[in-house]
């Protein structure tokens, strides 16, 4: 049986604030109470992932960013071919049109949380800023899991 959510967290700790969807990631994992959830990170968006959205009820995507407004952007988001489907790195919009190819149906509901982030160069540790981004978003994130796993009546204990 297929979990019915799945967080997905793109980025590399080892450059700088892009580690701010994996220390959130493996924040919410430690706090989810309920089995309701699947967890996967990576350091990026690859074809493969596609698969991994068969069967949810949602899917939530979380990756820094420097373009969006602190502390964070969240967002329900739909497939959008782009040119990130010919690279190595794909986007949550290209993964979510490669889904509606391959299986011919739309891909379930998906959000994506960016995180604002400021300085992403290799040997980099998370900046201030985006610590103080990570706290505010962790919050907002644990509350709409929670909210996610009691409409699927899942919540344990």
């Amino acid at each position: 049986m297929t979990i019915p959510l799945l967080v997905i967290a793109i980025g590399n700790e080892s450059r700088g604030d892009d580690a701010l969807a994996p220390l959130l990631i493996r924040q919410l994992q430690s706090e989810s109470g309920t089995d309701q959830i699947e967890f996967i990170e990576d350091f990026q968006l690859q074809v493969e992932h596609v698969t991994d959205l068969v069967g949810r009820t949602a899917v939530l995507f979380i990756d820094a960013d420097m373009s969006c407004e602190a502390p964070f952007h969240f967002s329900a988001i739909t497939a959008a071919q782009d040119n990130s489907y010919t690279s190595h790195a794909m986007t949550p919009f290209a993964v979510l049109h490669t889904f509606k190819q391959v299986y011919g149906t739309d891909a379930p509901p998906c959000y994506l949380l960016r995180l604002r982030g400021y300085g992403f160069e290799l040997g980099d540790s998370l900046s201030p800023e985006a610590t103080a981004n990570l706290e505010q978003a962790a919050a907002m994130a644990q509350d709409w899991l929670a909210q996610m796993a009691a409409n699927l009546g899942g919540l344990s204990g």
